[in-house]
């Protein structure tokens, strides 16, 4: 094996860093756009929430073909192509021509045909193109740090997906922001899109000059590789899983199901929290001023909700983004199955108690925070089980497949949230479908075992 020291390895980490920041500023803040989205353009909670879904389902499954062109192209070329993609499809976002206000507050029918094509257009840009760049942008870091971090790939993989929780720390209070300034929203989410959607571009551009797949055959100075264990029969050696043989396992499909239930609840709260937030706070404000539910409250006290609303994505983001780098060295120390099960324990019941908790900026946050940290945790184990389970060598197309769950769990969970919410008017539904999900995942972990190893 061959040592290289002409570039730094830490500069991938660096590259898988800005890349899935920028991808946590398109997913995880979209909740803060729902209600600023429905009083401009006359939308339902269903409408909006379903770009969400469409961006979650085309994201998750772009990663797969992603992945495998990644190997064949190099990760440089697929990151930057899709990142320019995405920040256009965000970008475009901004371009979309509202209805005339007066035909929205009367609403009707002529509401809704004044805001179908804008809708169509929501979609379009955001959930089917920004959705495609994405997915490009998200894997090939993560298929790329842990090769030049053999000594330390689970915490090499927590690296580089810590982004999304710090994307979406930043991207929830600032875009709550800028669409309450009188001078760059002043109500409107669309000057959002179009900003951050420029610093997406930026963004993008660094972090696919930041990736390099190592010389084959490299490892670090003064590392190697474990000897291969030593049984009563002499030394065995094992091979790694191939793509093929690795999707043909019962333990394959059992983790995409669970990847399924944990990423349905997740994304569901993650698509719904701030409305929530504002919902619930706004009820209590009314019930402690005696005011009638149907009435409006003062616009101060609205923009003070909406704010106390958006620390609770802010708070979900800072436990997303810290659990995957920590989450790492304790899931190398104890096995990633006892974490497994401890943690969606504990997302079962932070979706229990999710709503009654709505009404207070505190607890809610701290719910939050626990939901965040549950959920962010899974893109380190997840990477490390496979890792564990089918060997490095196919790791791209292995995890790239495994990660469709995320995608398909995303439309699904994100769509059911948004219906389920119009069709019975309270977000404690939908939160019970989630932690219904999240007991049979909890099921599934309990009853799996590792695949027995392949000998060389």
């Amino acid at each position: 094996m061959s040592e290289q020291t002409t570039f730094p390895r830490w500069i991938p980490l660096l590259g898988g860093l800005l890349g899935s920041t920028t991808c946590g500023l398109l997913l995880y803040a979209f909740s803060v756009f729902i209600k600023p989205l429905q009083t401009q353009f006359g939308w339902s909670v269903t409408d909006v929430t379903l770009a969400y879904a469409i961006i979650c389902l085309v994201f998750g499954l772009v990663t797969f073909p992603a992945g495998r062109l990644s190997d064949k192209f190099g990760p440089r070329n697929v990151v930057l192509i899709g990142g320019i993609i995405m920040a256009f499809g965000f970008f475009m976002v901004s371009t979309i021509t509202p209805p005339d206000p007066a035909v929205v507050a009367a609403g009707g029918d002529a509401a809704k045909a004044a805001g179908r094509t804008p809708l169509y257009l929501l979609y379009l840009y955001y959930g089917v193109i920004a959705g495609f760049g994405g997915g490009c942008v998200y894997l090939p870091p993560i298929a790329t740090a842990p090769k030049w971090w053999p000594d330390r790939r689970a915490l090499a993989t927590g690296f580089t997906v810590v982004g999304l929780g710090l994307g979406s720390f930043i991207m929830a209070p600032m875009a709550t922001w800028m669409i309450n300034s009188p001078t760059i929203g002043n109500g409107s989410a669309l000057p959002v899109f179009k900003y951050v959607g420029i610093a997406m571009g930026v963004l993008v551009v660094l972090a696919a000059l930041c990736l390099k797949i190592p010389p084959v055959g490299w490892k670090p100075a003064g590392w190697n590789p474990p000897a291969p264990a030593t049984g009563a029969g002499g030394p065995k050696a094992y091979r790694d899983y191939t793509y093929e043989e690795s999707k043909k396992t019962p333990q394959f499909w059992l983790l995409w199901l669970v990847y399924f239930g944990g990423s349905f609840a997740g994304l569901m709260v993650i698509s719904l929290i701030a409305k929530h937030g504002i919902d619930a706070m706004t009820l209590a404000y009314k019930a402690k001023n005696a005011l009638d539910a149907a009435a409006q409250i003062p616009a101060e006290e609205a923009k003070k909700i909406a704010m106390a609303a958006s620390m609770a994505p802010s708070t979900l983001a800072i436990f997303n983004a810290l659990v995957r780098v920590m989450i790492g060295p304790l899931a190398d120390k104890l096995g990633t199955k006892k974490i497994f099960i401890a943690l969606f324990s504990l997302q079962f019941v932070a979706m229990l108690v999710l709503f009654p908790f709505g009404k207070s900026t505190v607890l809610l946050a701290a719910v939050s925070g626990l939901i965040g940290w549950n959920y962010g945790a899974m893109f380190t184990l997840f990477p490390a089980t496979t890792l564990q389970y089918f060997g490095a060598s196919a790791q791209g197309s292995n995890y790239g497949l495994l990660f469709t769950a995320w995608g398909v769990a995303g439309f699904c969970g994100v769509y059911a949230g948004g219906w389920l919410k119009d069709l019975t008017g309270s977000f404690m539904v939908p939160f019970a479908v989630s932690a219904g999900i999240l007991a049979v995942s909890v099921l599934i972990l309990a009853a799996l075992k590792a695949p027995e190893k392949k000998h060389a």
